[in-house]
């Protein structure tokens, strides 16, 4: 919010930037533009359809608007010894841990790609003093991340780095269960590297668990139910979690930052309720952030988003990340059977015979879709 006073005949204007600087400019016109009013802006109308479908491009972000690096990712990472770990970035500046202190950092250049860093919560840099300056100036290689392209430019938007668990939260209900994010963050993880893990939240709302959270336990992963509410399960995800650095992520209020607030009473991380309206969540967390709680657990809390592109994955990769429709795949007539169209396909015969849900198959397929789209635009 800006602050007008007159000082001197002249109006000056205090403009609030990041982490209470401010800058003062003097303007000797003392003519004040009359207020325009806002437009009202029409909300998009999501759909269910639409959440697990790639991320969209914003005008004002597309790729010839953007400025451009022409380094590669593995060019910005070095074998140097760190020590300090990024607590949450923020364009050319950055928090970190540092001897046992959160450090506002400022990032090297050679670090920088374009306006923002090319840093993530959970990367071990190495901090170094510039007089009275605390500088990054270099940041080692990532052993895992979660990541997707970053939204109208052909680069990596990486969430969190080097960690131990990406847990996927999901609702019950408000907002509903989504099993095509579910499947997209899973192919996301794998792709990563990272273990997944399903939080179904919100079991206080129903009385059952919906009935395809049974196929991703069969798959192998694990699924803890909580509540927030109740402190259901609280207990089992705050001993999984105990001594790891994790991931909490999902779409827009499922519940992640309640349940860092149930993980450790004594934080109090802002939160929001369902839109009754249109029964999706509101953004509460606006920036990954890394948050250190009680019982040697560190969490990195990220923003509720509705769609997920998938960063490194082509359209051939994907059956092996569905190791339930890749079983099948060496009984197609097709060695490089899409699964989608082509005769005497195995995987859409298990479909058809129900040893495949057909929720899951369509999953694979709009995945799919939507892939091949990316890589012929």
């Amino acid at each position: 919010m800006n602050t007008f006073f007159l000082r001197h005949g002249m109006i000056v204007i205090a403009d609030s930037f990041f982490v209470n600087a401010y800058w003062l400019r003097v303007i000797t016109d003392t003519t004040m533009p009359p207020h325009k009013k806002n437009k009202p802006v029409r909300k998009r109308d999501w759909k269910p359809e639409d959440w697990d479908t790639a991320s969209r491009q914003n005008r004002s972000r597309r790729e010839e608007n953007a400025p451009q690096d022409t380094r590669a990712a593995a060019d910005y990472f070095s074998g140097v010894t760190a020590n300090a770990l990024v607590v949450s970035p923020y364009g050319v500046l950055a928090f970190v841990q540092w001897n046992d202190d959160e450090v506002l950092c400022r990032v090297d250049d050679v670090l920088v790609d374009g306006k923002s860093s090319v840093l993530a919560p959970g990367d071990q840099v190495l901090v170094e003093r510039d007089k009275d300056d605390a500088v990054i100036v270099a940041v080692r290689p990532r052993r895992n991340k979660l990541s997707r392209p970053d939204i109208g430019r052909d680069r990596e938007q990486v969430f969190a780095a080097n960690i131990d668990y990406a847990v996927v939260v999901a609702s019950v209900a408000k907002p509903m269960f989504n099993t095509g994010l579910i499947d997209r963050y899973l192919v996301a993880a794998q792709a990563g590297g990272v273990t997944p893990v399903i939080c179904l939240n919100k079991i206080d709302l129903a009385e059952t668990e919906p009935e395809s959270v049974q196929q991703y336990r069969e798959l192998g992963v694990q699924v803890i139910a909580t509540s927030c509410e109740t402190v259901a399960g609280i207990d089992q995800l705050r001993a999984l979690l105990s001594g790891k650095l994790s991931v909490l992520t999902g779409n827009s209020g499922v519940g992640k930052s309640s349940l860092v607030n149930a993980l450790d009473p004594d934080f109090d991380i802002d939160t929001q309720e369902v839109s009754e309206s249109t029964k999706k969540g509101r953004h509460t967390t606006t920036t990954s952030r890394m948050y250190a709680l009680s019982g040697d657990i560190r969490i990195i809390d990220t923003p509720g988003i509705r769609q997920l592109g998938l960063w490194g994955v082509t359209p051939a990769e994907l059956n092996y990340f569905f190791p339930d429709l890749a079983q099948y795949s060496p009984m197609c007539k097709f060695r490089d059977c899409t699964h989608t169209h082509e005769p005497k396909c195995a995987v859409r015969d298990a479909v058809e015979q129900g040893q495949i849900g057909r929720a899951r198959y369509a999953s694979y397929v709009r995945i799919r879709t939507s892939l091949t789209e990316d890589s012929q635009s």
